[in-house]
């Protein structure tokens, strides 16, 4: 029996468009804006109110030390990159870090794919010069083009409905590899074909020969193995574009309640979580788990009310804070943030997301980072949660399944000039799957300390 909304609530999620909505892009024609939102409020919707309940609970044991957070993915996804060769990649360097992470430390991974959505980005200008000519900035796929042309560069609505088909594309692939057998344990090794071979896939070549002498042993003792075949894999993606967020909310029949149903877990960046902005508004009055990205200028108080707005209740897997420090202020700015949220005593699940506050432009003059920076911010990290008796709940990384060269070092020590065999990336510089590899078997050392 369906539950009938209140109508108050349903009016609520329009009481955004009255406030401060920052990142938004100037669309030229607001009736074909108007056109392309009721549609999309008609089609399907790509997750579902149920799955989004099952994500939260599971960030729930996160926050007590249950569990482990596993976000990766592409900092903006591309129309064009989202092929099924590259899908399948980085959900099998996601798979790997988990395998890695779950057997080394000993702890279930709730996996979260940065797929199926994220193709928007906040920018620090409106706008691009280049020589005399000044254009409107880009900002994602699902707004606009990356040619520096007037036409690709200029907002268009229909954008929005590629990013919803593409979305259901590709989440209909990852439900296909993740529950029709290609996510199985009894095939860990399968998972590094197609890659070079290195240091960090002999390593997780001797962990997938350990689970696979773990599976017959089991097996030879009567258990049910069946379990192993499929994994719950979430899609999450910044919340950025209300345009595209709006219409695909939906009122779960079983509570009368929202669900942003574009997503199981959304988050709000640190350029748009301003108390009396737009974003909060919106997105305290859904039901999705949801993340707050909190980087050096945040504060304690900023922190609780926060909490005041998004999660009052203090309702478990409700709200994660993303800390994206840098590696240099770590140490010095999370004991604080951390030691007043925990003095409030709601619960908070603590993600680290090493890449944001570590960028630098190489002498190349290729935006990028160090590998070694990245690790350390995830070591400072930990180190900060263990010190303060707190749990550090997961990770947060931009990521891709190729073998790209993004950002500097790794075991394969890509340097400046190595930047350019494989800079792909249109916005910010990603892990490759080494890279990603390396980065989780050095987690499990911290976790295993912590």
């Amino acid at each position: 029996m369906s539950v009938a909304p209140d109508p108050q609530v349903v009016e609520g999620l329009d009481a955004w468009e009255g406030l401060t909505a920052l990142q938004q892009p100037q669309w030229p024609d607001r009736d074909e804006l108007r056109r392309v939102r009721d549609r999309l409020a008609a089609v399907p919707p790509l997750v579902f109110a149920g799955e989004a309940d099952a994500l939260r609970a599971q960030l729930a044991a996160a926050s007590r030390g249950e569990a482990f957070v596993l976000q990766g993915g592409d900092c903006a996804e591309t129309f064009a990159e989202s092929t099924a060769d590259n899908i399948r990649n980085k959900i099998k360097t996601i798979l790997q870090m988990a395998v890695v992470l779950t057997y080394g430390a000993s702890m279930p991974v709730v996996k979260m794919g940065r797929m199926a959505g994220q193709y928007a980005k906040p920018r620090s200008s409106d706008s691009e010069t280049r020589g005399d000519v000044t254009l409107p900035a880009f900002r994602g796929d699902i707004i606009n083009g990356y040619d520096f042309t007037p036409e690709a560069r200029t907002p268009d609505p229909q954008r929005l409905l590629e990013a919803y088909h593409t979305s259901a594309s590709t989440l209909n692939l990852i439900r296909a590899f993740t529950t029709g057998g290609f996510a199985s344990l009894l095939r860990v090794h399968e998972w590094n074909r197609g890659f070079m071979s290195n240091p960090a896939y002999a390593r997780y070549e001797e962990i997938a020969a350990e689970i696979d002498r773990a599976i017959r042993f089991m097996a030879a003792c009567g258990a049910d193995v069946d379990a192993l075949r499929a994994v719950d894999f979430y899609a999450c993606h910044e919340g950025l574009l209300l345009d595209y967020e709006r219409p695909l909310t939906r009122i779960d029949s079983r509570t009368g309640l929202p669900y942003d149903c574009s997503a199981h877990f959304l988050w709000i960046g640190e350029r748009t979580r301003q108390l009396d902005g737009a974003h909060v508004d919106y997105f305290s009055r859904v039901q999705n788990p949801l993340g707050v990205k909190l980087g050096p200028t945040s504060t304690g108080d900023d922190a609780i009310a926060l909490m005041d707005r998004l999660n009052p209740k203090g309702e478990p897997g409700r709200l994660t804070f993303v800390t994206r420090m840098g590696a240099g202020k770590v140490r010095e700015l999370l004991p604080a943030l951390v030691e007043k949220v925990a003095a409030d005593g709601r619960p908070v699940t603590w993600v680290c997301d090493p890449m944001h506050g570590n960028g630098i432009t190489s002498a190349t003059g290729y935006k990028t980072r160090r590998f070694s920076d990245v690790i350390d911010e995830v070591a400072g990290f930990f180190e900060v949660h263990r010190a303060l008796g707190t749990v550090p709940g997961g990770l947060h990384v931009e990521l891709t399944g190729d073998d790209v060269t993004e950002v500097l070092g790794g075991s394969e020590e890509i340097d400046d000039a190595g930047l350019a065999r494989r800079y792909e990336t249109l916005v910010d510089p990603r892990l490759n799957h080494q890279q990603s590899l390396e980065m989780a078997f050095q987690v499990v050392e911290l976790l295993r300390r912590a």
